[in-house]
């Protein structure tokens, strides 16, 4: 059951200062690329050509032509998840390899569904190489991904691929669940609802990619199990934050339209609690978004609405909650006190995203 106490008001837990979570990021990204790169080598070429260039590795295999390149977020998780047991490193390069590719295929798929022809300030792989091919891409993409994990020489090998496989199907129910909310009129979804939906599209990897590389390694299942909760819950922050980014965000930074989710119907947190909001703005918030696609001459409306309710603010004191509920679940797992700090450092880097 989701806890809604998370989204009530009151003052955000502050989480340690993140000096060193751009270093994570980075070295959770060395240890992943090359498997990565392997991965994609082994595929059909057309297949392999959509998928280079989705990855944003160009005709020369390299990303400097493409504007914004995505963190490798996950494999932080997978490093950190190995560290937390005192595992090598190589568990970590298989479980953050095996995630960031169901990762990019649910970016392939989620660009097709959601009709989004631009990613990272260019066009996404679908509107560049056509659909069949970006579906394909995708579904190579999750067979190497189980393919990783099955081939790992870790002791935990079996069960990491029964978890792989279990966060694919929340992921999938999560994004059956967003899909379903468009149809819904605003004021008829929950926060409860919303978190449900978040902790399946979103969480249910980050939540893996955080036990995974402590699965493979056989760790104590309470540890992992705090773990995989420290992870679900930083997932939830994420989609939140990935909402008010994609209302308030700076495109040029973000490499998508601002607004795009907003035209489309999507019931995005922010959106949700200024409906919920018993007040004459909440009411026309709600009235004006339950016409879908909204008119692209009523956003400044909403826009001062969302201002007037406190939309904004509201949406990131419940991802400060989530941030905090991770944090509780990290103290569960009585993790080394470097381990603890690397993993609030990370913490503290992801809450303060800007795309």
């Amino acid at each position: 059951m989701t806890d809604t106490s998370l989204y009530d008001t009151g003052p955000p837990r502050a989480s340690a200062p993140g000096a060193d979570g751009e270093e994570l990021l980075r070295r959770g990204a060395a240890l992943v690329d090359p498997p990565l790169r392997a991965a994609v080598a082994g595929l059909h070429p057309s297949t392999a050509a959509v998928c280079r260039y989705h990855l944003g590795w160009d005709a020369d295999e390299s990303p400097t032509s493409v504007r914004h390149v995505a963190k490798r977020v996950r494999a932080a998780l997978a490093l950190l998840s190995v560290r937390s047991v005192g595992a090598p490193e190589r568990f970590a390069a298989v479980a953050g390899t095996a995630v960031e590719l169901v990762h990019q295929l649910s970016l392939l798929h989620d660009d097709i569904m959601d009709g989004d022809a631009e990613r990272r300030g260019r066009p996404a792989a679908w509107a560049r190489f056509g659909t069949g091919a970006a579906v394909l891409a995708g579904d190579a993409l999750v067979v190497q991904a189980v393919a990783t994990v099955l081939r790992a020489e870790a002791p935990g090998a079996r069960a990491a691929m029964e978890d792989l496989i279990t966060a694919v199907e929340q992921m999938v129910e999560g994004q059956a669940e967003d899909l379903a909310l468009e149809r819904r009129a605003l004021r008829e979804v929950s926060t409860s609802r919303y978190a449900r939906m978040a902790r399946g599209k979103t969480g249910a990897l980050f939540g893996c990619a955080a036990a995974l590389g402590a699965v493979l390694a056989d760790a104590p299942a309470p540890v992992v199990r705090a773990l995989r909760a420290a992870g679900g819950d930083l997932g939830v922050a994420f989609q939140i934050l990935d909402d008010v980014l994609g209302l308030w965000g700076d495109g040029a930074l973000t490499g998508k339209p601002v607004g795009a989710d907003l035209v489309r119907g999507k019931k995005t947190l922010p959106l949700v609690l200024a409906a919920a909001v018993d007040s004459p703005e909440g009411r026309r918030v709600a009235e004006l978004l339950d016409v879908v696609p909204l008119p692209q001459d009523r956003v400044p409306e909403v826009m001062r609405l969302l201002e007037a309710v406190g939309g904004r603010e509201r949406a990131e004191e419940a991802a400060a909650r989530h941030v905090a509920a991770a944090l509780a679940a990290l103290d569960a797992a009585r993790l080394p006190g470097e381990v603890r700090q690397e993993w609030s450092s990370l913490v503290a880097c992801l809450s303060r995203r800007r795309r």
